[in-house]
């Protein structure tokens, strides 16, 4: 094989209770259609021959070093506990130290059924596969902690949903994919040891200064708290919420029936399975929090004393409202074009936003456009923009470089919902370059040239897309 992955496998080595041996299945005729080049120099991947990534990234030839296992956990998914879920259709092959020193890992997502399958065909269809390939990095390029996607493959074999939809494998690249419900099914079982080899492992690779189990425990929270924040700052819903989609390293994991919002609300919900709107783009901060105390439930568990467990995971989860709201101060203090801090700042913030609920304010137009007419033509009723703007400009004299701040912390451009789906059916049809285009803007997402001005306009009437679909 000409494609060379330098696999330094850790997890793997660890005892046979946290996965089982999986190798992806086959498939019929894989084709690459997608490759990150950048990031497979930073993961010192050397390419090799387009059909042999096709048949590597497809898990129809298993590259050399690499330890192929499916991981086992456990998760709350929307607020029910389920005892055991695990990789169902995705397959582990290993991990990598970059260049920059990061151990990653290299993970193919659809690549077959496993034994944490259940009644699922392990398989992913071309869309769902796109969708996180486009949302992942654009994500990277806003600077928001993320998984990433490395190679996206066509398996030339259909899976079955509503009907036949063609089939695709991605490989998707994470600093790991220690999830809160990783700790549960140990915790959850009474497998203390494993709860305890867990807790060093994880502690050895993301928070090495982190002391035991209440010092992992305040180390997440605090990666959370920032991610939640920058989360809101641009608009991002990420859908479901589960605690098995809550990642130890901080990062966002697991794009299924994500979204980007269109017109600001603090209660709107994409998700077609969320249907009582837990997993709201306001509600995902209180979300972060009972995610994280179930973490704290499940690290308590191998402590000696768990009473003074209790009390110090207590402490910490309590805190983490404060935080994320600190957080998110901060950020929207950029989007409003503050470098400096004063008392009435987070009114300033929350009135404006309130107009923009109440008018139907696009969220990523109107923080782009303050200061200029572009602004206030995003409101239904541009009075409702005109009667919050003196104050703001008042606040912004106070300002050195108020205009630099606000084009630094508002992108001029986002994967807008209804240009994923319409790249998705370009490429159903054959047809790439939407999904080229897309990637290729997305990557510098605070410049937008006027030839591609349209892919942040707002979605006509026939274009809205109401509801985002997970990829199972």
């Amino acid at each position: 094989m000409t494609l060379h992955i330098p696999f330094d496998n850790s997890y793997a080595a660890l005892p046979a209770a946290f996965f089982a041996p999986q190798t992806p299945t086959p498939v019929s005729a894989p084709r690459l259609v997608a490759f990150n080049a950048d990031l497979a120099k930073l993961l010192r991947i050397e390419p090799g021959e387009t059909e042999d990534m096709a048949h590597a990234f497809a898990g129809n030839a298993v590259p050399e070093g690499a330890s192929p296992i499916a991981q086992l956990y456990a998760g709350h998914q929307f607020g029910t506990f389920n005892p055991q879920l695990g990789d169902g259709r995705a397959v582990l092959l290993g991990e990598t130290l970059g260049s920059d020193g990061i151990r990653r890992d290299i993970q193919l997502k659809g690549s077959g059924r496993t034994p944490f399958s259940r009644q699922g065909d392990g398989r992913a269809w071309l869309g769902p596969v796109l969708r996180e390939y486009v949302v992942s990095e654009a994500m990277h390029a806003l600077g928001i902690p993320t998984t990433r996607a490395l190679a996206a493959v066509e398996t030339g074999e259909d899976v079955f949903r509503e009907g036949p939809m063609p089939g695709a494998v991605l490989t998707r690249v994470a600093r790991s994919h220690l999830r809160v419900g990783t700790f549960q099914i140990f915790a959850a079982r009474g497998q203390t040891e494993e709860l305890k080899q867990l807790t060093e492992y994880a502690i050895a690779r993301h928070y090495p200064d982190a002391d035991g189990p209440m010092g992992l425990l305040t180390a997440v929270r605090d990666a959370q708290a920032r991610l939640i924040a920058q989360w809101l700052s641009v608009g991002f819903i990420h859908g479901v919420m589960n605690t098995d989609n809550c990642s130890i390293a901080g990062e966002t994991i697991d794009y299924g029936p994500c979204a980007f919002m269109d017109a600001y609300h603090p209660g709107r919900v994409y998700s077609s399975i969320d249907h009582m709107g837990r997993y709201a783009y306001g509600r995902q901060p209180e979300i972060a929090v009972w995610n994280i105390a179930q973490l704290a439930t499940a690290l308590i568990q191998q402590m000696d004393s768990p009473e003074t467990g209790v009390e110090q995971a207590a402490e910490i989860v309590h805190a983490m409202p404060d935080l994320i709201q600190s957080h998110w101060l901060a950020l929207f203090r950029g989007k409003l074009g503050l470098s400096t801090a004063e008392d009435g700042d987070a009114t300033l913030i929350t009135d404006l936003l309130q107009h923009m609920a109440d008018q139907q304010a696009d969220f990523t137009n109107t923080f782009r456009a303050l200061g200029t007419p572009k602004a206030r033509d995003q409101f239904t009723d541009p009075m409702a923009y005109d009667t919050w703007e003196p104050a703001w400009q008042a606040r912004i004299a106070r300002e050195s470089d108020p205009l630099g701040t606000l084009a630094r912390t508002n992108p001029a451009v986002i994967p807008r919902n209804h240009r994923i789906e319409q790249m998705i059916a370009a490429a159903v049809d054959g047809d790439y370059a939407p999904f080229n285009r897309l990637n290729h803007v997305l990557s510098e997402p605070y410049t937008l040239a006027k030839a591609d001005m349209e892919l942040n306009r707002p979605p006509l009437p026939d274009e809205v897309v109401p509801a985002t679909f997970c990829g199972t």
